[in-house]
């Protein structure tokens, strides 16, 4: 499933996009945060699609060396290890990703050399070795290389990462995330796994789905006085002179503080300090903290929240549910 980090910054980017484009009403963005997420799911699916296809790269040279005219004793006797994964053969046979993939019409076929450039990377890659010359492979020692195959080899791939944001724009963060999705994948699997062993979901629950949507709306809907916080707690500071995504991280934070009692206010601090390091300036991490800290005691003093449910006990404001 998507996790809560990537769902936050999906809405972060849409509120961004949705004030810079000004006049975007309020439906085409929660329209355009659906669609970015289901291409993330897409990207998942796309993701192990690139494992199989390897695969068959790997068959493909096989097959060609069976059929040469005056074929070695290495080309009439292959090491198959890799081409019967038993991992990569559940993969092929699993009925999710069959449907998803002929559904959304993902393939590699425009980007041939893909495949053939990390099947290269591959057999010269010192884990591919070992793994093939073992006596003998269990299915965990499977599961093991396609997962390092995944880590070590593709996620690093500056091609890999070249042709996703060539192919969507709403691609360019979601690697990361989708190659941790696809090792939870892979964990899940075991040996007597069928077709019809369930992928990840695209969200956890319901309650991720509502969340990320509320987020978005109430975080568009509470501009005025969600800056109004801002700058109420910025005193050596214009509101203008802040930069626009260090004001929408904090929106976005204040947003989830007040909407959402059940999530602790310190891992909804810890979630934007995190995103407003890598998204925005160096010093915004400091920065969204300080100006977080302020704006949260004040709503503390306020009463403006309470926060109740299980884990958060010990939280300030917090009311147990009985």
């Amino acid at each position: 499933m998507i996790s809560r980090r990537l769902l936050r910054i999906k809405a972060l980017l849409i509120f961004y996009a949705f004030n810079r484009k000004r006049g975007d009403n309020l439906e085409a963005a929660e329209k355009e945060l659906i669609y970015s997420i289901e291409k993330t799911y897409d990207l998942y699916h796309y993701m192990i699609l690139l494992i199989l296809e390897i695969a068959d790269i790997a068959s493909e040279k096989i097959e060609i060396g069976r059929n040469k005219k005056i074929p070695t004793f290495k080309d009439i006797n292959p090491n198959t290890k890799f081409t019967d994964n038993r991992l990569i053969a559940q993969l092929r046979e699993n009925l999710d990703l069959r449907r998803h993939i002929k559904s959304r019409r993902l393939s590699w076929i425009s980007y041939p050399e893909i495949a053939r450039k990390i099947y290269s990377q591959m057999i010269e890659w010192a884990e591919y070795e070992k793994y093939m010359i073992a006596e003998k492979v269990t299915y965990n020692a499977d599961k093991k290389f396609v997962s390092s195959l995944l880590t070590e080899i593709i996620y690093p791939s500056e091609d890999i990462e070249n042709v996703i944001e060539e192919i969507s724009i709403y691609w360019n963060d979601d690697l990361e995330f989708v190659i941790a999705m696809i090792e939870k994948t892979i964990r899940r699997f075991r040996e007597n796994s069928g077709p019809n062993h369930s992928l990840m979901p695209m969200y956890k629950n319901e309650d991720d789905k509502r969340f990320v949507k509320i987020l978005l709306r109430k975080a568009i809907l509470n501009t005025e006085p969600n800056s109004s916080l801002i700058e109420n707690s910025t005193t050596n500071w214009e509101i203008e002179r802040i930069a626009l995504m260090d004001k929408l991280v904090m929106q976005l934070a204040i947003t989830e503080i007040l909407e959402f009692p059940e999530i602790p206010v310190k891992v909804t601090l810890n979630e934007y300090i995190e995103i407003a390091k890598y998204y925005c300036t160096a010093k915004s991490g400091t920065f969204v903290n300080g100006i977080l800290d302020k704006i949260v005691r004040e709503l503390r003093a306020g009463s403006m929240f309470k926060k109740s449910g299980r884990g958060l006990i010990g939280e300030p404001g917090f009311e147990e549910i009985k």
